[in-house]
């Protein structure tokens, strides 16, 4: 498999080399000028924790006191902060793949042992394989749901296994919650007294240069991670934290407009994705604003986005960068226009890539679960 990372990806392969974004995970095109920005803002360093007013909405959205509550430099912060007030060297980590490549690296660098469990046939987190891993060393659990990139959810019963397996060891449950719309009933940090979650403002809300996420669990977790903030980026900005408190004042604005994106992408990417299926088989998501499509009809999905964005102008997240192959996550949270014509050219690449006879049988059982 041909290693390549997120980073190096987007920002150093395919930056600026694209006009249509079918890549990036979150509800597109929100400006400055869609947002008010108080002119009396006073640019001071605000509050470590994250303004009163901020801290106010986000413990709203879980139905839970500010005191669980604790504002960061995006969700990237929030799960560096949690790994590490959670972890030292020597403890242990189950984390899921294919996923986010933030876990193994900081976890691995502290010192502590980490084992990564795969996706069930269907694409949900192996919570069976986790709960093998899992033993008195084990400090963290750290579960995204809906995956980034397969878009399937862990279900209750998972969670309730994951629950009981940490509360006998007194390890923690690190949720990645970015694709939660709802966070006040699908969340799962009520689910276990030692779970956090982390989301942001950045994916249903579509504005991830704010750079403004949060952590919601048992406030002695917060205040120590927020202690530890001091050695990172100590506040967030007060400006931008004036925007995101905004954005949460308008809150069922925004989930409307993701939830409708999602609902007429799909119906659109349904339908284009069934005129491929020799070439591509797509894994239905679960609330998310992209898709997982394998890719048995081609020879490298990193090599296959490369095309579409060279020959095309396209942008797609190949497998390669969440540490798997033969595929690539899809995003259809697009104004219908926009999402019409990036499919238009996909079809222009693939029209090159005759379809591979008797391939995909294995990734359409999948499909079918």
């Amino acid at each position: 498999m041909t290693g390549i990372t997120m980073r190096q990806w987007y920002f150093d392969e395919a930056h600026g080399h694209y006009d249509i974004d079918l890549g990036d995970s979150y509800v597109g095109g929100s400006r400055l000028s869609d947002h008010a920005l108080p002119a009396d803002c006073l640019l001071d360093y605000g509050n470590n924790r994250g303004t009163a007013p901020l801290r106010h909405l986000v413990a709203g959205l879980y139905g839970r006191d500010p005191s669980h509550i604790g504002i960061t430099h995006g969700g990237q912060e929030a799960l560096y902060l949690l790994y590490r007030t959670l972890l030292t060297a020597g403890d242990h980590a189950v984390i899921f793949t294919p996923g986010w490549q933030q876990a193994e690296p900081v976890l691995s660098r502290a010192g502590c042992r980490v084992d990564a469990v795969g996706t069930t046939a269907d694409g949900r987190p192996d919570i069976a394989a986790a709960l093998r891993r899992i033993g008195p060393r084990t400090r963290a659990v750290v579960l995204n749901s809906p995956c980034n990139p397969t878009g399937r959810k862990v279900t209750a019963d998972g969670i309730k296994e994951l629950a009981e397996a940490l509360r006998g060891h007194g390890g923690h449950l690190i949720l990645d919650e970015e694709y939660v719309a709802d966070l006040g009933t699908d969340s799962w940090v009520g689910a276990y007294e030692n779970a956090v979650s982390v989301s942001s403002v950045s994916k249903v809300y579509g504005v991830p240069g704010l750079r403004v996420g949060w952590m919601c669990g048992p406030p002695e977790v917060v205040d120590a991670a927020m202690q530890y903030k001091h050695f990172t980026t100590v506040t967030n900005s007060v400006v931008l934290e004036q925007l995101a408190t905004g954005i949460l004042e308008r809150r069922e604005e925004h989930v409307r407009r993701y939830r409708q994106l999602i609902t007429d992408g799909l119906r659109t990417l349904e339908h284009w994705a069934g005129r491929h299926r020799g070439t591509l088989r797509m894994w239905q998501p679960e609330g998310t604003p992209y898709a997982w499509l394998h890719t048995p009809g081609l020879p490298s999905s990193l090599e296959f986005c490369r095309e579409v964005l060279r020959r095309e102008r396209v942008l797609l997240m190949p497998a390669e960068v969440f540490g798997t192959e033969h595929g690539l996550r899809l995003t259809f949270a697009r104004e219908p226009d926009v999402l019409a014509e990036g499919l238009r050219r996909i079809d222009a690449v693939l029209a090159g890539h005759p379809t591979a006879a008797g391939s995909g049988t294995h990734a359409e059982s999948r499909e079918q679960q």
